[in-house]
């Protein structure tokens, strides 16, 4: 999966994790959801699979949620 295909699912990962979490969890979701994906990945990036970059935008939620109760 190439950075223009992970773009344009960028919207798709994202609303897989909205529609698995606990709702407290939605305002930290929502930091998540303001992100450019182009700001995330540059054009040389690519993911070895659609869960590879479903994980990666997961990893990014879980870092946010570790910010968050800090």
């Amino acid at each position: 999966m190439d950075a223009f295909d992970f773009v344009m699912n960028y919207e798709k990962y994202l609303k897989e994790i909205e529609n698995s979490i606990k709702p407290e969890l939605l305002p930290v979701f929502e930091k998540l959801k303001q992100v450019d994906p182009t700001d995330l990945i540059g054009p040389d990036n690519f993911f070895i699979s659609s869960s590879h970059a479903r994980g990666f935008v997961w990893s990014l939620f879980l870092l946010e949620v570790r910010k968050s109760l800090n």
